[in-house]
């Protein structure tokens, strides 16, 4: 018995180290920015029926959030790998600029949206933070509710 324990007790996975990637990801390639944006376009018409002027117009939007999103990573990669740390001042100008940019962006998409279409958008954002807030209270773990497979194993 104490034998049969000891093989059993061997053939149990270790404890993977964290190599900065996320666990199951490995197997997918990347999209690239245009094909994100499109996709949440698609994503966006199932979830609010967007008509195609709609669709059109929310496609040039996201790609104006993406170009803007990247600028700022540069950025902040470029700062990083300089060993720069921004000053109070600097992030406070940050912080500023890009809330600016998303009342710009808010303010765009209401003009594209119908009012009911953008209630709906408005609510599928904040379902969409408060389940990454609940992600992120979990220690960034899957429920184990058979919905979604821990991947901790």
């Amino acid at each position: 018995m104490a034998m049969m324990a000891g093989v059993t007790m061997s053939a149990q996975p270790g404890e993977k180290k964290f190599d900065g990637r996320q666990p199951g990801k490995e197997h997918r390639d990347p999209f690239t920015p245009e094909q994100r944006t499109e996709l949440r376009v698609k994503h966006l018409t199932l979830a609010l029926d967007l008509s195609d002027k709609q669709q059109k117009d929310v496609q040039k939007l996201f790609e104006g959030q993406q170009k803007q999103r990247e600028q700022f990573m540069a950025l902040h990669k470029a700062n990083k790998d300089a060993g720069k740390k921004p000053t109070p001042d600097e992030r406070f100008a940050m912080q500023t600029k890009m809330l600016d940019v998303q009342i710009a962006n808010k303010r765009e998409l209401k003009k594209i949206l119908t009012p009911e279409q953008f209630t709906k958008f408005e609510q599928l954002k904040d379902e969409r933070r408060d389940k990454m807030q609940e992600w992120h209270k979990r220690g960034g773990h899957f429920k184990r509710d058979g919905k979604h497979g821990d991947r901790r194993r």
